[in-house]
C-alpha cells in the first residue's frame, strides 16, 4: 500500500509529461507539410493565409469554454478526449480536397488543442501540489520537445517524398495510442474541486463573492504577462527568418538560424526552469529572464548583423522560456479559482498575444522598419519585470 501512495504521484507525473509531448507532436505534426498543402489545392500565399487561421479560431472558441467544459467533465477525461479527437482531425487535415476542408479540419485540431492545453495544465498543476515543487517548466519543457521531435519527422517525411496524407494518418495513429496508453494515470475528478470549498463549480463573481472578485486582478495581470511573452513567440517564429533574410541579407540557409536558437534556448530553459525557480523563486525568475530578453533582443537589433541578431534571438528565447509555465501554475493556484478555470481565463488573454502579436508586428514595420518593429517584444519583455510579482500572489 506504502509503495503504491509513493507510485501514484509519479504515475501522474509520467501521464501529464506524455500529455504534454502530445500535445506538441500534435500541434507540429503538420507543420512541415504546410507547403505540399498549399501546391496540392492550388492555393495563393494569401488564400493559405487566410486557411492558417482555422486553427487560432478554434484555439480562441475552444478556450473560452474550457473552464465549463472541464467543470462538467473533469481535466483527465478532457485531456485525453480532446487530444484524441485532435490526433483524428489529422486525417482530414491531411485529405483535404478544397479549401473549405482545409479550414474545417484546422478549426477543428485548433479547438481540440485548446481545450486540451488548459485541461494538462490543470492535471500539471495538481502534479505539481501533490510535489509540493515547481514542475510546470519541465512539463512545458517535454511540450517542446514534442514539437521539435514532430517538425524533424515531418521534415524528413517530406524530404522522402511520403504523400502526406499517409504521414498524417500515421501520425494520428501513433498519437491515439500514445494517448490511450500514456495518459491511463492521470489524476481523477478530485482535483477539479475547490481545494477550500469541496465546491465543485467553477467560480464567478456571482456566485462566489469577494474571492472571486479579489481574483480578477491577479488573473489580469497573470494575463498580461502572458501576453506579452506570446507576442514575442510569435515574433520569432513568423518574423525572425525574413528579418534575417531582408534586412540583414543571410542566406535562404542562414535566416531560420534565428528561430532555431530561439527554439532551442527555450526547451533548454524550460527542462532547466524548475530547479531554478524552486531556488530563487518565480518573481526573481521572470525578472531575471525579461531582463536578459529584452536586453538581447534590444542588443542584437541595435548592432544589426547576422550573428548579434541570432544572439539576441536566442537569448530571448532563453529569457522566457519559463514565463507561461510559471505564469499558468501561478494561474492555476489563484485562491477562490478551481485551476482550469484559472489558467483558461490566462490562456484566452496570452493566445491574443500570439495570434494578434505578428500581424501588429507587420503593420508597424510597414511604417518604421522591421528592426525597430521586433523592438516590441524587446519594450514587452520589460514590462514583464514590473508585473512579475503577480505570480506570487496565488498560494501554492
Amino acid at each position: 500500500m506504502v509503495t503504491d501512495e509513493i507510485a501514484a504521484p509519479a504515475r501522474a507525473r509520467l501521464a501529464v509529461t506524455v500529455a504534454f509531448v502530445a500535445h506538441g507532436l500534435l500541434g507540429a505534426a503538420w507543420v512541415a507539410r504546410i507547403p505540399q498543402i498549399k501546391e496540392h489545392l492550388g492555393l495563393s500565399a494569401g488564400t493559405m493565409g487566410v486557411a492558417l487561421l482555422g486553427a487560432p479560431v478554434g484555439v480562441v472558441a475552444a478556450v473560452r469554454f474550457a473552464g465549463w467544459i472541464v467543470h462538467r467533465w473533469g481535466s483527465r477525461a478532457t485531456t485525453i478526449a480532446a487530444g484524441t479527437v485532435g490526433a483524428l482531425s489529422l486525417v482530414p487535415l491531411g485529405l483535404s480536397w478544397n479549401l473549405a476542408s482545409l479550414i474545417c479540419s484546422l478549426v477543428l485540431m485548433g479547438g481540440s488543442l485548446g481545450l486540451m492545453d488548459v485541461a494538462m495544465n490543470a492535471q500539471g498543476v495538481a502534479v505539481e501540489r501533490g510535489y509540493g515543487r515547481p514542475l510546470m517548466s519541465g512539463l512545458h519543457g517535454a511540450y517542446s520537445i514534442g514539437t521539435l521531435v514532430a517538425a524533424l519527422i515531418g521534415s524528413g517525411a517530406a524530404h522522402a517524398g511520403v504523400p502526406v496524407a499517409v504521414h498524417l494518418s500515421v501520425a494520428a495513429a501513433v498519437l491515439v495510442v500514445l494517448l490511450a496508453a500514456g495518459c491511463r494515470d492521470l489524476l481523477d475528478r478530485s482535483i477539479d474541486v475547490l481545494p477550500e470549498s469541496g465546491a465543485d463549480e467553477p467560480a464567478s463573481p456571482a456566485r462566489r463573492g469577494p474571492a472571486a472578485r479579489a481574483a480578477r486582478w491577479p488573473l489580469i495581470m497573470l494575463g498580461v504577462i502572458g501576453l506579452c511573452s506570446f507576442v514575442g513567440e510569435g515574433a520569432m517564429a513568423d518574423w525572425s527568418a525574413i528579418y534575417l533574410r531582408e534586412s540583414l541579407g543571410t542566406g535562404p540557409g542562414a535566416a531560420g538560424l534565428g528561430y532555431a536558437g530561439c527554439a532551442i534556448a527555450m526547451t533548454a530553459g524550460r527542462l532547466a526552469g524548475d530547479r531554478v525557480v524552486a531556488r530563487f523563486g518565480p518573481v526573481t525568475v521572470l525578472r531575471t529572464g525579461s531582463l536578459v530578453a529584452a536586453a538581447g533582443l534590444a542588443l542584437g537589433l541595435l548592432l544589426g548583423n547576422p550573428v548579434a541578431a541570432v544572439s539576441g534571438f536566442t537569448l530571448f528565447g532563453l529569457g522566457v522560456a519559463v514565463v507561461a509555465p510559471v505564469t499558468f501554475s501561478a494561474a492555476g493556484n489563484v485562491p477562490g479559482v478551481p485551476a482550469a478555470a484559472g489558467i483558461s481565463r490566462v490562456t484566452g488573454v496570452g493566445y491574443l498575444g500570439l495570434l494578434g502579436g505578428p500581424p501588429v508586428i507587420g503593420f508597424i514595420a510597414q511604417g518604421v522598419g522591421l528592426a525597430w518593429a521586433l523592438a516590441v517584444p524587446a519594450a514587452l519583455a520589460g514590462l514583464i519585470v514590473l508585473l512579475a510579482p503577480a505570480t506570487a500572489t496565488a498560494e501554492r
